[in-house]
């Protein structure tokens, strides 16, 4: 045969294959249109399909050691779609759905502001006007007359009025969301097993309603942590228009602290659940077209125990402080403390009172909780809940601040370890200028001669007056920046403000005059310098490890669904887009010499362990050698007197610094019980067999 007869074959063969196809697709065609054409008709017209959002878990926050700060927890709600069921029964399912609700303590969305038993309005007369003309209702009738105006618009059969406001309530949340055959409307909450039992096995006679479980953000620990955790609430219209793409309407997001920085890394990816259900309503299956994926993990620096210790120190020194458990009460309006690892810049604990718990905005927080939390004290002061003062407070750092000038002195050669200076109890400064060593109040006289060791530990006044003389505003600020004061510390939280560092310049953008003598007051930490315990944390920490500079941080980091870790170049390339974070350069090296170094720090381990140190009554007997120094701030109302202690421990290599500011604290003596109930925790120590001598009194130390 040849080539010809060949190909001539090859085509017959394909085209009679052709023709079988053909025929086969044309008899399945006729099959399904002609014969069972009504049939599959029937059946689509019976059968409807939606997609529903499978929402996503948010991912966790944790402490240094996984420990749960803030999870998800899994809850049950009950939504509805518009099916094609007429209104009788719509409301006879709506009623067994709210009696079913009812009898297993179970609440269902409420926002019908109309009361029965009596009849009344459940909001003011001026939003009941307002909802008349949304409702069309004239202004006059009243609260009965407008529930029978909806039983009649809703067509409402039941007589029982309380029966018939359970269906309108329903009615009304449907009609005011509005709903359809692909948006639904919840109806209610976090339903309880039974409920969801009850409501599934009876699904036939609820048209249209469907059991969704969704993800609910759940706080373990309460109000732990809550201004470093944040919050989450709804999405605000301005968030939502400008991340459609990611959100929907009714999403919740963070709104402040680590909820709100690392939203992005928190939110999962949302999937897709089909559903079909028949043309009643009743749901005949489901399954997941794509799977949603959890959110990131974010891992922070903080220990929870230890933030716990540290947060119940805090709060129970302001109410001693309060109650006058020291000597005179004082009207304290809050306070905070920051524990931070000296070497890395690593935040341990970071607490700020008053606080408040998170979970109370997860559904939306009351107009009660919130006027609760925002609150003004005797004296109109504003001491809002919502305030993280460890990083938003400035207040002046009092003695605290002696340090640096010290540091200052030093290192330009402006003194030396050993030198000395008398302190005569008054500051001859100029014809007009002569302020006080605030032990001359009590004995006429001053410390005598001190070294800058001595100066630290007694707190002298004077000698720090003689140092600012001979520095100079330019030099104090120079090294004050250098020690991480009167610029933000980087932390990754909303809200954290920058201070300023007291001399000419700062004067002259505020607007205020600058004197020569104002010098003075600023070495010894008044005048203009203002500052956050977050950055006295850090400057302590800096004297404590040497001069060494460290970045400050609150996130140790962040693990993917998938347990893969995020690099870190990622997430401070973020940060830098987010906040405008970045890690800081030093522009001149200012490297301490040691001997300046160990001379200042000698000074803080006189105040807590020799007599005579201002903490000393406090840190008597304590196992572990800790430096610290006290601070009482003049904040230029005399009645008010902030109180601060810095410390670090253990004294020969030290771990940790501790910074203590209660508003209105009267002495800083009195904030150091604080800094040592953390550091025994830290430690591992037993608490309860500290002593202290509650006979001593604090000195004051603060300018005349």
């Amino acid at each position: 045969m040849g080539e010809k007869e060949h190909s001539k074959l090859r085509f017959n063969i394909v085209s009679a294959f052709v023709y079988i196809i053909g025929i086969v697709l044309l008899a399945q065609l006729f099959n399904l249109q002609i014969v069972h054409g009504e049939s599959y008709r029937e059946q689509s017209n019976t059968r409807l399909s939606r997609e529903s959002t499978l929402k996503a878990a948010r991912g966790n926050i944790r402490d240094s050691s996984g420990t749960l700060l803030a999870t998800t927890v899994a809850q049950n709600d009950l939504e509805i779609y518009k099916t094609k069921i007429d209104t009788q029964q719509l409301n006879t399912a709506l009623l067994k759905l709210a009696q079913i609700l009812e009898k297993n303590a179970d609440t269902y969305i409420n926002h019908l502001p109309i009361q029965i038993n009596p009849f009344t309005f459940t909001i003011s007369e001026e939003e009941a006007k307002e909802w008349k003309i949304q409702q069309k209702i004239e202004e006059n009738k009243s609260a009965e007359e407008c529930f029978y105006i909806l039983k009649e618009k809703y067509e409402i059969q039941e007589e029982n009025i309380e029966n018939a406001r359970k269906i309108m309530t329903l009615r009304y949340e449907i009609e005011t969301q509005g709903y359809s055959s692909t948006k639904t409307v919840t109806l209610a909450k976090n339903i309880s097993e039974a409920t969801l039992h009850e409501v599934s096995e009876q699904n036939a006679q609820f048209p249209g309603v469907n059991i969704v479980t969704s993800p609910t953000r759940y706080y373990p620990s309460s109000n732990l942590a809550s201004h470093i955790i944040g919050y989450i609430s709804q999405i605000s219209a301005e968030e939502y228009d400008a991340n459609k793409e990611r959100y929907d309407i009714n999403d919740i997001i963070g709104k402040t602290g680590i909820e709100y920085i690392f939203e992005p890394y928190l939110k999962g990816t949302d999937g897709v659940k089909q559903i079909d259900m028949s043309v009643d309503g009743t749901v005949t299956d489901e399954y997941i077209s794509q799977e949603a994926v959890a959110g990131a993990d974010v891992i922070l620096t903080i220990d929870a125990n230890l933030q716990k210790i540290t947060e119940q120190a805090l709060k129970n020194n302001i109410e001693k402080i309060r109650n006058g458990g020291f000597s005179d009460s004082a009207n304290v309006t809050g306070g905070s403390a920051v524990v931070m690892n000296v070497n890395t810049g690593e935040v341990l604990a970071m607490a700020s009172y008053p606080d408040f718990n998170p979970q109370e905005f997860v559904g939306g927080i009351s107009t009660a909780k919130w006027e609760e939390y925002t609150k003004r004290d005797e004296s109109n002061k504003y001491i809002s809940a919502m305030t993280n003062r460890a990083i938003s407070s400035l207040s002046a750092p009092g003695s605290t601040f002696k340090m640096a000038t010290a540091i200052a002195a030093l290192e330009t050669g402006k003194l030396t370890v050993t030198e000395k200076i008398r302190d005569t109890g008054i500051y001859h400064y100029s014809s007009d200028y002569n302020p006080k060593c605030w032990i001359y109040n009590s004995t006429g006289g001053g410390h005598g001669y001190l070294n800058v060791t001595q100066a630290i530990q007694h707190s002298c006044n004077y000698f720090f007056y003689e140092l600012g003389n001979r520095l100079g505003d330019e030099n104090l600020a120079k090294y004050a920046r250098y020690l991480g004061l009167g610029k933000k510390t980087g932390v990754e939280l909303l809200g954290e403000v920058e201070g300023t560092v007291a001399c000419r310049e700062t004067s002259q953008k505020l607007g205020v005059e600058w004197n020569e003598g104002n010098v003075l007051s600023a070495a010894i930490g008044q005048e203009n310098n203002q500052f956050t315990p977050i950055q006295m944390a850090k400057y302590t920490s800096i004297i404590a490890n040497g001069g060494k500079n460290i970045d400050v941080t609150i996130l140790k980091s962040i693990v993917d669904a998938n347990g893969n870790e995020i690099p870190k170049e990622e997430i401070e390339t973020y940060l830098q887009e987010k906040m405008g974070i970045t890690k800081e350069e030093q522009t001149e090296n200012l490297s301490f010499q040691s001997q300046n170094v160990q001379a200042v720090l000698e000074g803080m381990r006189g105040v807590t362990s020799e007599s005579g140190g201002t903490a000393y009554a406090y840190f008597r007997g304590f196992n572990i050698e800790v430096g610290g120094k006290t601070g009482s701030a003049q904040t230029g109302d005399d009645a008010v007197t902030n109180a601060w202690f810095v410390g670090f421990a253990p004294f020969d290599k030290p771990e940790i610094a501790v910074v203590v500011m209660v508003e209105n604290g009267q002495h800083g003596g009195y904030t150091a019980e604080v800094a040592r109930d953390i550091i025994a925790e830290y430690f591992g120590m037993n608490a309860t067999k500290v002593t202290e001598d509650m006979t001593a009194k604090p000195s004051t130390e603060m300018q005349n």
